[in-house]
C-alpha cells in the first residue's frame, strides 16, 4: 500500500493534506486493539502465566522497539565476532521473517558471507532452534537475532536498539506508529543502544538518553554509528569509498527505514541522482531488476548502490549499463562501548566455564 518512506511521512504527521489526515485517523483505530493485546501477552510474561523456556548455555538478545531498520544486523555481527575472538563457539539464532519456504531470509545470508564460522538456526520456534544449537553444533553461547519481544526463549542479557531517526516509533504503536509495544516494555532492556546517533547532535542524544533513563533507569547506555568501510561488488571486489565520490549514481534499498541509507550515502559525498526504496525482506523480481535497470539508465548514472542486505538477493554485478556495489558498513560505538563489553565478557566467562576470555 505504501513504501517505507510514504509510511513514515504519514505517520510521522509531515505529510499534512487531507489523505495522511485520515489515514491518520483509520491506524488509530487500529493501533489500540494491537497495543491492549501486546500488552496483554507481556503480561503473561511477567507473571508467569506464559512458560519461558530456559536453556543450558548463555542467550544474549539483539532486538526493537520498533519496527525494523535500526541497523540491528551489523549489532549482532559485531557480538558474535567478539565471542568468536575470544574462544567462544556461538550460534545465531533466529526466526527467518521474510523467508522463502526452504531459504534462509537476507539477513541470514548476509551473516553467513560475513562470518562463515557462525553456524545460523532459523526457526519460528526459537527455544527449539537454541536446543538444536546446542546439542547438534556445541554451541556454547546463543546471539537471538531480533529477539526482544519473543519472550519464550530466556535471556541472560536483553540488548536493545534504538534508531536515532525515530527512538519512539512516532510515539504510536504500529499501525499508527512504529513501536512494536508501548514505550513501557523499554523496562526489560539491560541495555540500550541508540544506533545511527552520528545523525544527532549531542544536545538531541542526551535527550533521548535521558528519556530512556526514567523509562528503565537500570538499563546501560551507548550509543553507535554505521561506518562506510568500502565498496563491494557480487563478485568480492572491493574499492575505496573515494571511488564514486562526486559521481552520480542511482540507490535503492528494500530495508525498514530508507533514511539510513540516504544518510550513509550523504556521508560518502555520493550525489544521489535517484533513489528508490522497497519494502523489508522484499524479494526482487525479475520484473523488479529490468524496472531498475531501466531506471538507472534514464539517470544516466555511473553507477548503481544499495545495501548488502539488497546485494545478497539480487547477486548482479552490473545493472543498468554500470556496476552494482554494495556499501558496505561496520559498526562503531561513539558512547558506552566498555559497559557494553562487560556485559558480554561475564556471559563469555559464564560460557567457557571461567575466566579464560580475554580482552
Amino acid at each position: 500500500m505504501f513504501t517505507p518512506s510514504e509510511f513514515r511521512e504519514i505517520v510521522s504527521g509531515r505529510r499534512k493534506d487531507f489523505s495522511a489526515r485520515l489515514w491518520r485517523a483509520a491506524l488509530r483505530m487500529l493501533e489500540t486493539p494491537y497495543a491492549l493485546e501486546v500488552s496483554r501477552r507481556n503480561r503473561r510474561f511477567d507473571r508467569g502465566a506464559a512458560k519461558i523456556h530456559r536453556v543450558s548455555v548463555p542467550v544474549v538478545s539483539v532486538g526493537n522497539l520498533t519496527l525494523g531498520g535500526t541497523g540491528k544486523t551489523p549489532l549482532v555481527e559485531w557480538i558474535a565476532r567478539w565471542f568468536r575472538k575470544r574462544g567462544v563457539r556461538v550460534s545465531i539464532v533466529s526466526r527467518g521473517y521474510g523467508a522463502e519456504a526452504g531459504s534462509r531470509n537476507d539477513e541470514a545470508r548476509e551473516l553467513e558471507r560475513k562470518l562463515p564460522d557462525v553456524p545460523h538456526v532459523q526457526d519460528a520456534d526459537r527455544a527449539a532452534a537454541a536446543r538444536i544449537a546446542i546439542e547438534e553444533l556445541e554451541t556454547q553461547l546463543i546471539v537471538l537475532d531480533d529477539g526482544f519481544q519473543h519472550r519464550r526463549l530466556g535471556r541472560d542479557l536483553d540488548i536493545v536498539l534504538l534508531d536515532a531517526l525515530e527512538p519512539f516509533g512516532f510515539e504510536h504503536v504500529f499501525p499508527r506508529g512504529t513501536l512494536r509495544e508501548p514505550l513501557a516494555g523499554l523496562r526489560r532492556a539491560d541495555a540500550a543502544i541508540l544506533s545511527r546517533a552520528d545523525m544527532l547532535d549531542p544536545v538531541e542524544r542526551e535527550k533521548i538518553r535521558r528519556r530512556v533513563e526514567r523509562i528503565a533507569p537500570k538499563a546501560a547506555w551507548a550509543e553507535i554509528r554505521h561506518a562506510p568501510v568500502e565498496l563491494l561488488s557480487a563478485g568480492g571486489q572491493a574499492k575505496h569509498l573515494d571511488e564514486l565520490r562526486g559521481c552520480k549514481v542511482a540507490a535503492f534499498c528494500g530495508v525498514g527505514n530508507p533514511a539510513g541509507f540516504r544518510h550513509t550515502l550523504a556521508t560518502c559525498g555520493y550525489e544521489v541522482a535517484g533513489f528508490r526504496d522497497f519494502p523489508d525482506h522484499h524479494h526482487y523480481t525479475r520484473e523488479d531488476i529490468e524496472t531498475l535497470s531501466v531506471w538507472a539508465r534514464s539517470l544516466d548514472a555511473e553507477a548503481t548502490v544499495c545495501t548488502h542486505k539488497d546485494l545478497v538477493k539480487i547477486g548482479l554485478e552490473n545493472l543498468g549499463g554500470g556496476p552494482l556495489w554494495v556499501l558496505r558498513v561496520e559498526m562503531e560505538f561513539l558512547a558506552g562501548g566498555e559497559a557494553i563489553e562487560r556485559m558480554l565478557r561475564v556471559l563469555g566467562d559464564r560460557a567457557t566455564g571461567g575466566p579464560n576470555c580475554v580482552s
